[in-house]
């Protein structure tokens, strides 16, 4: 088959935390298990190809969200299409609250969102810089947040429910939220390094679209151990089992 094309989104503006990187992640697996697959960093409309089979949105600085947004907008029809036409995408951070309905500033301003996801970003007392750790359907996710916001209003399923951390805030027990094959977090770290079966349901879903079946590498099942052992070193610490 074709290789796959693995958009990322703004790579330098959205690339805090090392959140660019999880397009890089989902290309490597993809090459463990005998597929091709190219990473086209879009910087600008026009650098949409014409065939997207995932789509990779990270976390930028609060200093670039307008200047973000205005770039986004421009995208805002081809990424309501990508979500319709059920295109996996993860967004992160800051790219993820840019998706939604707006965010507010803490001196009360707001940056409106393009509104393809409910809910909306509200200032938190204190920025939230810690580990965190969900569980989910993809199993344990672990990773490290790093936001000054909490979101609400999200009528998406979650992507999990907290075990440690903070993740969506106001008292929810939530984290991030699932709409489609839309899935919005605040894990960083990269999330899909630390997570690998995050990045196999990703493409799986893209490879499936493209009528292909997705089994992880024999490489990817190594490196996915010393994720693992990550995962269980972190949740011991913080006073969780181990998987």
């Amino acid at each position: 088959m074709r290789a796959l094309s693995i958009v990322s989104v703004l790579p330098e503006l959205l690339g805090t935390n090392g959140d660019a990187a999880n397009a890089r992640v989902l290309a490597q697996r993809a090459r463990w298990a005998g597929f091709d697959a190219d990473v086209i960093p879009v910087r600008t409309a026009a650098d949409l190809p014409e065939q997207i089979d995932l789509v990779v949105i990270g976390s930028g600085s609060d200093t670039d969200l307008t200047g973000v947004r205005d770039i986004l907008a421009t995208m805002t029809e081809q990424l309501r299409a990508w979500c319709t036409e059920g295109i996996p995408i993860l967004a992160v951070g800051t790219g993820w609250e840019l998706l939604s309905w707006g965010i507010e500033l803490g001196d009360g301003t707001v940056v409106e969102g393009l509104g393809i996801v409910t809910g909306r970003a509200v200032p938190r007392p204190e920025r939230v810089t810690d580990d965190l750790i969900v569980d989910s359907r993809f199993g344990r996710l672990v990773g490290f947040e790093n936001h000054a916001r909490d979101y609400v209003g999200a009528e998406a399923s979650p992507l999990g429910r907290v075990r440690s951390g903070t993740g969506n805030g106001a008292g929810t027990g939530a984290e991030g939220l699932v709409m489609g094959n839309l899935v919005c977090t605040h894990l960083h770290g990269p999330v899909l390094a630390r997570n690998p079966a995050l990045a196999d349901h990703l493409l799986s879903t893209a490879l499936a679209r493209a009528g292909a079946v997705y089994l992880p590498g024999a490489r990817a099942i190594a490196v996915d151990e010393t994720a693992k052992a990550g995962r269980n070193q972190l949740a011991v610490a913080l006073g969780l089992t181990a998987e």
